[in-house]
């Protein structure tokens, strides 16, 4: 019954897809989509968060190292961005990217008290994270990609921002697209048709198994 299920939501996505890709215009999401949240953003810093994500071996795989350049895509409050600005140090860079204005006044705040210089904001848009191309080593979505309504604008950015090899993660959780998470098989296609090859898929950052971490890298064409 699963596998059913997963089976007609690529179906669905992928007869949907084509009509995205219409120049000049703005079509309906492919799935229902979250509010991007714009509340507290205190609540994200759950001194727990670190040892249940396992953080630490998400940037591992990710092969952010000393002088990467990482960009954060829907940073928040910036819990990832300073995590990576610690791994990357000095000589690296970490692009933090929100829509929200608030949350990037929130990150700039928070990168002068912690004294972290190598952290950049971007105020990007709905449809452009506004990154310069060939400029990232890595990037993360913790909980993003089923706030964005319309995707493909998104990763065309993102894919054209990325460096040969660069890795692009992703962590999410199962749902129907309104409910803060969304089907993994519709994610995948979608991030598939927009130009990337998933290499690597991983369960580990929730106990209940319901959230999951896949990796992807563009293709050549």
């Amino acid at each position: 019954m699963m596998l059913r299920r997963k089976l007609l939501a690529v179906l669905l996505v992928t007869a949907f897809l084509p009509l995205v890709g219409l120049r000049g215009q703005n079509p309906a999401p492919a799935h229902p989509t979250s509010t991007p949240y714009a509340g507290d953003l205190s609540i994200f810093e759950d001194p727990g968060r670190d040892k249940r994500l396992q953080i630490d071996r998400v940037m591992d795989l990710l092969g952010l190292k000393a002088g990467s350049t990482v960009a954060d895509i829907g940073a928040g409050g910036g819990w990832f961005s300073v995590r990576a600005a610690r791994r990357v140090g000095p000589q690296g860079r970490v692009i933090a990217e929100d829509i929200n204005p608030k949350g990037i006044a929130y990150i700039q705040q928070r990168a002068q008290r912690e004294h972290l210089d190598n952290i950049e904001t971007i105020l990007g848009t709905p449809d452009d994270p506004k990154l310069t191309p060939g400029s990232v080593e890595a990037a993360l979505m913790l909980k993003v990609y089923h706030e964005i309504a319309h995707p493909l604008p998104v990763l065309a950015n993102l894919r054209a921002a990325m460096k040969p090899g660069a890795r692009f993660g992703i962590i999410d959780r199962n749902g129907n697209g309104a409910n803060h998470g969304l089907d993994e098989a519709v994610l995948r296609a979608e991030v598939e048709h927009a130009g990337f090859r998933q290499v690597a898929r991983y369960d580990f950052t929730k106990a209940d198994g319901q959230d999951y971490f896949l990796i992807f890298e563009k293709t050549r064409q």
